[in-house]
């Protein structure tokens, strides 16, 4: 099914937005096949729950590096077909910034008929991408589902990878350096417990890895969180102030010296720690460990202590602020998932979400089961009704 794209004759300029231009489903999720075309504004998805809207958005997450807004596995993606055929599944979209347009696409693929092992496949331009990596050079968004509202009550993953979502917008290699720092983690973890005496000089070479990386990754999430804080510093509207931070052994070294000292100092504790190591399974020091913290700044009081509706709106004021930063910074807006959080805010803090994405000229995806709630937004975004699967553009 094609949708017409209603709003693009309109002339907008999108500037430093970044905008999904088109988007193209093929066995995602409840979507045989799918193609929409976007205008630069806001997008709003509106029905029942279950009719495939938040489907939408998590083929958009898919976009930039990582496991999608619902941290699915690959093959639970695939939609279900006939006879229990499974054919993988794609989604390719146009994207435009103010460095012009480029093809992204991406997709599960078999390595066999037979059923062999599955991967995610990433394309630029038609071409094939070494790594997931590669679309954080192309694509920035950041996203909040209902599933995000106890990120300040649960465990700190959560939180690390929040805030590594937003470092990939500002500096898509850290992506790599994650995954090289995790990689080079596990395999010094194997061979503590699977070894009594294990190779020193494959060791030594796993921690020099994790010490370069590892510093490199606490170097970046410091940089990110103290340029978030200050663009949140006085928050927005009915949306609070709130004060960032990171927490962590490394980043605790990085404000004393230099990076380099930091590595040392982080190569020697790893080097002390391998028989507590290996008793534990796991590395007991790094950014892994890591910790982003968040204070309500009027009330002096830290995020996990607020009440439900104020941990909302200090993520939403975080959202807003990685916007405003990256807008001052390099001139470009990051694409906004917003699933069912319009229908959770009263009137006033509902008006000044719409007014700051006006204001940023960004491309939100706005999903909800009332249109009413949507409707200050009329003649601004473009309306899209979802109903089992099938995409329309609404009056």
């Amino acid at each position: 099914m094609e949708v017409p794209n209603a709003g693009r004759d309109a002339g907008c300029d999108i500037g430093g937005q970044q905008t999904v231009e088109r988007l193209t489903l093929t066995n995602f999720r409840c979507y045989a096949h799918l193609r929409i075309d976007v205008a630069p504004g806001p997008v709003v998805l509106t029905g029942q729950n279950g009719a495939g809207k938040t489907n939408l958005l998590e083929a958009v997450s898919y976009l930039v590096p990582g496991r999608g807004l619902r941290r699915a596995k690959l093959s639970d993606v695939t939609r279900s077909c006939e006879g229990g055929e499974d054919t993988g599944w794609a989604v390719a979209a146009r994207v435009r910034s103010n460095f012009g347009s480029v093809d992204l696409g991406t997709g599960l693929e078999q390595r066999s008929a037979s059923g062999g092992r599955e991967q995610r496949v990433v394309r630029v331009d038609g071409e094939a991408a070494k790594s997931q990596a590669s679309l954080a050079e192309h694509m920035s968004l950041h996203w909040l589902t209902p599933q995000m509202d106890r990120l300040f009550v649960e465990g700190a993953s959560a939180r690390r990878r929040f805030l590594d979502r937003l470092v990939f917008g500002r500096d898509p290699a850290h992506a790599g350096r994650v995954n090289s720092y995790e990689q080079a983690m596990r395999e010094r973890a194997r061979l503590l417990n699977e070894s009594n005496s294990p190779d020193p000089a494959w060791l030594s070479a796993l921690e020099d890895t994790m010490a370069a990386r590892g510093v490199a990754v606490a170097a970046a999430r410091r940089e990110l969180a103290l340029h978030l804080d200050a663009a949140c510093h006085e928050g927005f509207g009915p949306f609070p102030g709130v004060r960032v931070a990171v927490a962590g052994e490394l980043e605790g070294w990085l404000s004393e010296g230099p990076a380099l000292d930091c590595e040392d100092r982080f190569r020697a504790a790893l080097v002390e720690n391998r028989r507590l190591d290996a008793e534990r399974g796991r590395a007991t020091i790094g950014p892994h460990r890591g910790d982003l913290m968040v204070r309500h700044l009027p009330k002096d009081q830290p995020a996990d202590v607020c009440s439900t509706g104020e941990q909302k709106a200090l993520l939403i004021a975080l959202v807003l602020g990685n916007a405003k930063m990256r807008a001052a910074e390099q001139g470009i807006v990051p694409v906004l998932l917003l699933d069912e959080i319009a229908a959770h805010l009263d009137g006033e803090r509902r008006q000044a979400l719409f007014d700051m994405v006006a204001d940023l000229k960004a491309q939100a995806w706005l999903a909800g089961t009332d249109r009413d709630v949507f409707q200050p937004l009329a003649g601004i975004a473009q309306f899209f009704h979802v109903e089992n699967a099938i995409v329309t553009p609404a009056e």
